[in-house]
């Protein structure tokens, strides 16, 4: 029996699941980690917050996360308090819990592509009609024609992502301004690299105050080093949250999960001691690039996107039998390299260097 045997629903049919390539190579720079691993410090810290949980491991978690809903408001500030917040296992699972009490049948989002591709394939598991707005040839949106395709389609959810993936690129205030003000639904502003950002770059969590459909998303497996951990969370209204509640699963963030994230926020200072050496690194990778003739989008986030290629397959292929495996994302043409250590990039810089010749 293979899946079109299966009575799957039709909207399904003919779908390719995600999934960035997981090869076993020396370098991987293809999915946007921090390649820094946890300090001894912070692994004892766990181990032990694992081992106080473990004990309690027969109870079901508290389904409310409260005291890491906390945690995660005094590391936003912005005057954050823990009712704005919300958790779940990833940012995806934030995303798909949005869609789900915002989106579903009969209802749309939009999203200026390219960029995030999980936002279209969660629209589509939850139903909602995605709408493919576009970028300007330099990866920023036009506002005039954002708020245009937003009052012309209405459409329920705005997914604006800034920093944007796979581009780097990140959004003026004054775009998602007046995005929002234009938008008859929610709008979601996606910053998952938001710590990567570029000295002086604002959130948008400074406007949250005065707009209570707006909602800001984050994630603590970039900067802070927890891929692994799988933990996204939001900002938003509290009435946001509310209709959060209603659509999460029971229970749906373990135990275990909630103690881990509360061990990296405890040590944060030493986890975000990583993103001035990745930014240093990312501006370097975009100068060299850019001396070797190649387009480079500006990045504000933890990878750069370079081409254009007349066979990008072929350049990606040619790292991958190198050792360097990136990312065959975005744009035809394009490329999208994260930011390693000092040594990856160097691996990297070497590998494009006899491909370009």
């Amino acid at each position: 029996m293979t899946l079109d045997d299966l009575p799957i629903r039709d909207d399904l049919r003919g779908r390719q699941p995600y999934g960035a390539p997981q090869l076993d190579v020396p370098v991987q720079l293809n999915t946007n980690e921090n390649p820094y691993p946890p300090s001894a410090a912070l692994i004892d810290d766990l181990a032990r917050a694992v081992r106080h949980g473990a004990a309690t491991l027969n109870r079901y978690p508290d389904r409310d996360a409260v005291d890491l809903r906390k945690d995660l408001a005094d590391y936003l500030g912005h005057g954050l308090t823990a009712r704005q917040l919300w958790a779940a296992n990833g940012s995806n699972e934030i995303i798909q819990q949005i869609l789900q009490a915002f989106g579903g049948p009969g209802r749309s989002a939009i999203g200026f592509e390219p960029s995030y591709s999980m936002h279209p394939i969660i629209a589509g598991s939850t139903s909602t009609r995605w709408i493919e707005g576009a970028r300007d040839e330099d990866f920023s949106i036009d506002v005039a024609a954002a708020v245009q395709a937003v009052e012309t389609h209405r459409p329920d959810v705005v997914f604006l992502t800034s920093p944007n993936n796979p581009t780097g690129t990140a959004l003026p205030l004054d775009v998602i301004e007046r995005i929002v003000a234009a938008a008859p639904g929610v709008v979601v502003v996606d910053e998952a690299y938001a710590e990567f950002a570029r000295t002086g770059t604002p959130s948008a969590l400074s406007l949250l105050p005065a707009n209570p459909r707006l909602i800001v998303t984050r994630t603590m497996s970039k900067a802070f080093a927890m891929a692994g951990a799988r933990l996204g969370y939001l900002a938003a209204d509290p009435a946001v949250v509310d209709a959060m509640l209603l659509v999460r699963l029971p229970y749906h963030l373990s135990t275990l999960t909630q103690a881990a994230a509360r061990v990296a926020l405890a040590h944060r200072e030493e986890l975000l001691a990583t993103v001035g050496t990745l930014r240093a690194e990312r501006d370097a990778t975009v100068e060299w690039l850019r001396h070797r003739d190649l387009s480079v989008a500006d990045s504000d986030a933890n990878f750069v996107l370079f081409g254009r290629f007349p066979d990008r397959r072929a350049v990606w292929e040619g790292l991958l039998e190198q050792g360097v495996l990136i990312r065959e994302t975005g744009p035809a043409g394009w490329l999208r390299v994260s930011i390693g250590t000092k040594d990856e990039m160097a691996a990297f810089r070497a590998a494009l260097e006899g491909i370009l010749g």
